[in-house]
Protein backbone atom coordinates (compact mmCIF):
# COMPACT_ATOMS: atom_id res chain seq x y z
CA UNK A 1 0.00 0.00 0.00
CA UNK A 2 1.34 3.40 -0.99
CA UNK A 3 1.69 5.73 2.05
CA UNK A 4 0.62 8.62 -0.19
CA UNK A 5 -2.89 7.21 0.31
CA UNK A 6 -2.56 6.85 4.12
CA UNK A 7 -0.86 10.08 5.22
CA UNK A 8 -3.79 12.35 4.22
CA UNK A 9 -6.07 10.34 6.53
CA UNK A 10 -3.62 10.66 9.42
CA UNK A 11 -3.27 14.43 8.89
CA UNK A 12 -7.01 14.88 8.51
CA UNK A 13 -7.67 12.98 11.74
CA UNK A 14 -5.26 15.16 13.73
CA UNK A 15 -6.66 18.38 12.23
CA UNK A 16 -10.29 17.35 12.69
CA UNK A 17 -9.82 16.48 16.37
CA UNK A 18 -7.88 19.68 17.02
CA UNK A 19 -10.46 21.90 15.29
CA UNK A 20 -13.75 20.16 16.11
CA UNK A 21 -13.04 18.79 19.58
CA UNK A 22 -10.21 21.09 20.74
CA UNK A 23 -8.31 17.92 21.49
CA UNK A 24 -4.61 17.15 21.10
CA UNK A 25 -4.07 13.99 19.06
CA UNK A 26 -0.83 12.16 18.34
CA UNK A 27 -0.68 9.34 15.80
CA UNK A 28 1.37 6.29 16.69
CA UNK A 29 3.42 4.21 14.31
CA UNK A 30 1.30 2.47 11.66
CA UNK A 31 1.51 -1.31 11.75
CA UNK A 32 0.30 -3.93 9.33
CA UNK A 33 -2.78 -5.52 10.82
CA UNK A 34 -2.26 -9.25 10.98
CA UNK A 35 -5.45 -10.21 12.83
CA UNK A 36 -8.63 -8.77 14.29
CA UNK A 37 -7.17 -8.50 17.81
CA UNK A 38 -8.28 -4.92 18.40
CA UNK A 39 -11.90 -4.53 19.41
CA UNK A 40 -14.08 -1.48 19.92
CA UNK A 41 -17.57 -0.29 20.82
CA UNK A 42 -18.32 1.99 17.87
CA UNK A 43 -16.72 2.47 14.45
CA UNK A 44 -17.32 4.77 11.50
CA UNK A 45 -16.43 3.14 8.17
CA UNK A 46 -16.08 4.84 4.79
CA UNK A 47 -15.50 2.99 1.53
CA UNK A 48 -13.18 4.17 -1.21
CA UNK A 49 -13.34 3.36 -4.90
CA UNK A 50 -11.52 4.50 -8.02
CA UNK A 51 -7.71 4.41 -8.19
CA UNK A 52 -7.74 2.69 -4.78
CA UNK A 53 -10.27 0.21 -3.44
CA UNK A 54 -11.00 -0.40 0.21
CA UNK A 55 -12.10 1.39 3.33
CA UNK A 56 -11.02 3.44 6.30
CA UNK A 57 -12.47 2.90 9.74
CA UNK A 58 -12.25 5.06 12.84
CA UNK A 59 -12.84 2.90 15.90
CA UNK A 60 -13.47 4.02 19.45
CA UNK A 61 -14.03 2.59 22.90
CA UNK A 62 -17.38 3.78 24.27
CA UNK A 63 -15.92 6.37 26.67
CA UNK A 64 -13.78 7.98 23.97
CA UNK A 65 -16.68 8.11 21.50
CA UNK A 66 -18.87 9.79 24.12
CA UNK A 67 -16.16 12.35 24.95
CA UNK A 68 -15.45 13.07 21.26
CA UNK A 69 -19.08 13.67 20.34
CA UNK A 70 -19.73 15.61 23.55
CA UNK A 71 -16.81 17.92 22.74
CA UNK A 72 -17.98 18.32 19.15
CA UNK A 73 -21.59 19.23 19.97
CA UNK A 74 -20.91 21.07 23.25
CA UNK A 75 -23.32 18.92 25.25
CA UNK A 76 -22.61 15.88 27.42
CA UNK A 77 -23.42 12.50 25.90
CA UNK A 78 -23.80 9.62 28.34
CA UNK A 79 -24.86 6.70 26.15
CA UNK A 80 -24.41 5.52 22.60
CA UNK A 81 -27.65 6.68 21.03
CA UNK A 82 -28.72 8.24 17.75
CA UNK A 83 -26.91 11.51 18.55
CA UNK A 84 -23.62 9.72 19.22
CA UNK A 85 -23.86 7.45 16.18
CA UNK A 86 -24.66 10.49 14.04
CA UNK A 87 -21.69 12.32 15.60
CA UNK A 88 -19.25 9.46 14.91
CA UNK A 89 -20.55 9.36 11.34
CA UNK A 90 -20.01 13.10 11.00
CA UNK A 91 -16.47 12.91 12.43
CA UNK A 92 -15.63 10.07 10.02
CA UNK A 93 -17.15 11.96 7.10
CA UNK A 94 -15.22 15.16 7.92
CA UNK A 95 -11.95 13.23 8.15
CA UNK A 96 -12.60 11.46 4.84
CA UNK A 97 -13.57 14.74 3.16
CA UNK A 98 -10.44 16.48 4.41
CA UNK A 99 -8.27 13.51 3.41
CA UNK A 100 -9.78 13.58 -0.08
CA UNK A 101 -8.27 17.06 -0.53
CA UNK A 102 -4.83 15.52 0.08
CA UNK A 103 -5.71 12.74 -2.34
CA UNK A 104 -6.90 15.02 -5.14
CA UNK A 105 -4.23 13.73 -7.54
CA UNK A 106 -5.89 10.32 -7.36
CA UNK A 107 -9.24 9.45 -8.89
CA UNK A 108 -11.21 8.46 -5.75
CA UNK A 109 -14.81 8.37 -4.68
CA UNK A 110 -15.70 8.29 -1.00
CA UNK A 111 -18.91 6.70 0.28
CA UNK A 112 -21.14 7.93 3.05
CA UNK A 113 -20.16 6.58 6.48
CA UNK A 114 -21.56 3.39 7.94
CA UNK A 115 -21.60 3.01 11.71
CA UNK A 116 -20.93 -0.26 13.47
CA UNK A 117 -22.03 -0.52 17.10
CA UNK A 118 -21.41 -3.43 19.41
CA UNK A 119 -19.20 -4.22 22.34
CA UNK A 120 -15.88 -5.73 21.28
CA UNK A 121 -16.65 -5.73 17.56
CA UNK A 122 -13.77 -6.07 15.15
CA UNK A 123 -13.20 -4.69 11.67
CA UNK A 124 -12.11 -7.37 9.23
CA UNK A 125 -10.76 -6.35 5.84
CA UNK A 126 -10.82 -8.54 2.78
CA UNK A 127 -7.96 -11.01 2.66
CA UNK A 128 -6.44 -9.57 -0.52
CA UNK A 129 -6.38 -5.98 0.78
CA UNK A 130 -3.58 -5.04 3.21
CA UNK A 131 -4.70 -3.15 6.29
CA UNK A 132 -2.68 -0.65 8.30
CA UNK A 133 -3.64 0.11 11.87
CA UNK A 134 -2.80 3.62 13.08
CA UNK A 135 -3.22 4.10 16.84
CA UNK A 136 -3.99 7.58 18.13
CA UNK A 137 -3.39 8.90 21.63
CA UNK A 138 -5.46 11.92 22.58
CA UNK A 139 -6.39 14.01 25.56
CA UNK A 140 -9.82 12.32 25.57
CA UNK A 141 -8.48 8.77 25.19
CA UNK A 142 -7.05 6.37 22.66
CA UNK A 143 -8.69 5.29 19.42
CA UNK A 144 -7.52 3.87 16.12
CA UNK A 145 -7.84 4.22 12.41
CA UNK A 146 -7.64 1.29 10.07
CA UNK A 147 -6.79 1.89 6.43
CA UNK A 148 -7.35 -1.06 4.12
CA UNK A 149 -6.62 -0.12 0.53
CA UNK A 150 -5.67 -1.92 -2.60
CA UNK A 151 -3.60 0.60 -4.55
CA UNK A 152 -2.19 0.38 -8.09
Amino acid sequence: MDVAYVNPFISATVKTFEMMMKCDVKPGAPTVKKDASFSFDISGVIGLSGDALGAIALSFPKDVALKAVSAMIGSECTEIDYEVTDGIGEITNIIAGNAKIGLSKFNLSISLPNIIIGKDHTIQSLSDIPALLVPFASTIGNFSMEVALKTP
